[in-house]
């Protein structure tokens, strides 16, 4: 199971480390989801979801 966002579809999003003599190496920015249970279907579900959506109140925990 990948980590990423069950409602707003976040995922880890790839870039460069840059440095002083600007030499490039890959890495990876991590997306911050939580493992949480919500109403799925009218059943509950453990599903990661962002900590924005959370916040903004776009679901409910069970």
């Amino acid at each position: 199971m990948s980590r990423k966002c069950f409602i707003t579809g976040k995922s880890p999003r790839q870039g460069n480390n840059v440095s002083h003599a600007n030499n490039k190496t890959k890495r990876t920015w991590g997306v911050n989801v939580q493992k949480v249970r919500i109403m799925v279907d009218g059943k509950p579900k453990r599903v990661y979801v962002s900590t924005r959506a959370l916040k903004s109140g776009k679901i409910v925990r069970v």
